[in-house]
């Protein structure tokens, strides 16, 4: 079989074909239902239960708290659920499929899908909020010139900055060395990460206790 035709990782544990249950199983998956809901019982869960019933048991009691506790609306916990399962930290297609199935079923419009998805993306850029001043140290320790906040910064580079607070309403020192290495990038992230901020007349679909989670 060829690279382009091997099914993904997590397809390669198809649904067992006899789902005959142990006494011990039959009591999980009542008390699944009873937790989760029986539409909830999709082909991963049940692969868990056959292969690990001890698994499945501490993975029930950690998944049903947030539905038990009904702090949040069950639309707004598939819509974290979903912001969690698509982030490049984790990016799990099951569980984006999974839940964005729930996050319509709760009520949630296309939109609201799409804009979670927006907020979602910009994770990635965290590695550079990291990595760019430990970029900066090093240079500093080979005795390179590496100027500080703002100064000597030209033209472009003070529009970006004040494209970057219009657009997403904050500014933080760790964004200047970013800046300075590379104008190209960071006008290129402002405009990618700006979507969901501008969009929809900077409003957005998602209330801003959404966006903020």
């Amino acid at each position: 079989m060829s690279h382009s035709q091997r099914p993904p990782a997590y397809s390669i544990l198809s649904t067992p074909p006899d789902m005959s249950l142990s006494p011990e199983q039959q009591s999980l998956k009542e008390r699944f239902d009873a937790e989760l809901g029986p539409d909830a019982f999709d082909a991963p869960w049940s692969r868990l239960l056959k292969h690990s019933p001890e698994m499945f048991a501490a993975s029930l009691r950690l998944t049903a708290v947030p539905k038990r506790k009904g702090h949040l609306s069950p639309k707004i916990q598939s819509l974290i659920s979903l912001a969690v399962a698509a982030a490049s930290t984790h990016l799990h297609v099951p569980d984006i499929q999974r839940y964005t199935k729930a996050a319509l079923a709760n009520g949630a419009s296309k939109a609201e899908i799409v804009e979670v998805l927006y907020l979602t993306s910009t994770l990635g850029i965290h590695a550079c909020n990291i990595g760019v001043p430990l970029l900066v140290e090093v240079l500093k320790e080979e005795g390179r010139e590496v100027k500080s906040g703002m100064d000597g910064m030209n033209k472009e580079q003070w529009e970006l900055k004040e494209e970057f607070e219009k657009k997403r309403g904050y500014w933080h020192a760790f964004w200047e060395d970013f800046l300075r290495l590379s104008p190209e990038f960071f006008g290129a992230y402002v405009e990618f990460s700006s979507v969901p901020w501008v969009n929809e007349g900077g409003k957005g679909v998602l209330e801003p206790k959404v966006c903020m989670v």
